[in-house]
């Protein structure tokens, strides 16, 4: 393949990152985008030099001139999509995350496993500068993590996205916001999680959600991850990591690193971008143009989402 032609699924806030993303990237073409309005859909294809805008998935999936799909849509869709995907002969990267039950997880990898196509999830902390810092140092053996204590915060009492516009389907702290420390916690540990405690607040009366949420994790050597998320918290917003280690103690906030002491660690040399997102994209470029399995593969992020699922039943039982 001498280059690739992608269509872009959800137009909005998380998708134009991928959109800047993408044209950071030698012999990648849009091609076409997806978006629930087609007035936002043709706006971004104007924007990004795109000559196919629709609201049809399955229009995009059928043009000749796309050879991979990202998936930027809510996340009750991201299974389903994906599939089709896979169905229509397409490469797909879905965004984190990559269902919302164990059940359509399975499927999307059984799927995957039949076509043979490549499919990835935008499991982003894998792609961070900061991140990739660690899991390096921890498979040279120059680090071992103990215990990773993060803390996911916004300030979301209402149904908006990234960018404080409205919202056609409502976020979720345990099958989206805890999925990216689910999977990176076993990611950089290389264990399995044995032991998982969780506990919420109210459930909120419009969006039908909880606001507050608190996870614990136990891998099979003895590695703790605590986790704490809220809709509710006033102040700076995100997903702080602190790794503490038998070598050093790390706080890795997106493409940025501290240690300890609040001092910053250079990172910029880690790869060839900042810019996780982009990073992502980049690997999805490369896994289809090697014909390999991506970091963040469907197999691969699998049991975060076993993980998961067990939580949602766990907190089911103090309802």
């Amino acid at each position: 393949m001498t280059g690739l032609r992608v269509a872009l699924a959800g137009a909005g806030a998380f998708g134009i990152r991928h959109l800047d993303a993408l044209g950071t990237i030698e012999g990648v073409e849009v091609t076409s985008i997806v978006s629930r309005r087609l007035e936002q859909a043709e706006e971004a294809a104007k924007r990004y030099g795109v000559g196919h805008a629709t609201t049809d998935l399955d229009e995009s999936l059928a043009r000749s001139d796309v050879d991979a799909v990202i998936l930027c849509t809510p996340t009750p869709m991201h299974a389903a999509q994906a599939i089709a995907a896979m169905r229509a002969g397409k490469h797909v990267e879905v965004e984190i995350p990559l269902a919302d039950s164990w059940r359509d997880a399975e499927e999307v990898d059984a799927v995957q496993k039949e076509t043979g196509l490549v499919c990835m999830v935008g499991h982003t902390r894998r792609f961070n500068p900061s991140h990739q810092f660690l899991h390096r140092k921890i498979l040279a053996g120059e680090l071992s993590l103990l215990q990773m204590d993060v803390q996911t915060y916004f300030f979301r009492r209402t149904n908006m996205n990234a960018l404080g516009q409205p919202r056609s389907w409502t976020d979720h702290l345990l099958w989206h916001h805890a999925a990216h420390t689910v999977d990176l916690f076993q990611y950089q540990t290389g264990d399995d999680v044995v032991t998982l405690h969780a506990v919420q607040g109210p459930i909120h009366e419009e969006l039908g959600i909880a606001m507050d949420m608190s996870v614990q994790l136990l891998t099979s050597r003895g590695k703790i991850c605590t986790l704490s998320l809220s809709f509710n918290n006033e102040g700076p917003l995100g997903t702080f990591f602190r790794y503490i280690c038998d070598n050093g103690t790390y706080i890795a906030r997106y493409d940025d690193l501290v240690n300890g002491n609040d001092e910053p660690i250079d990172v910029s040399k880690v790869d060839v971008s900042m810019n996780g997102i982009e990073l992502q994209d980049r690997e999805l470029v490369s896994a289809i143009a090697e014909g390999r399995e991506p970091n963040a593969s469907v197999a691969s992020v699998l049991d975060c989402y076993r993980v998961l699922a067990e939580l949602e039943g766990e907190l089911a039982t103090r309802t």
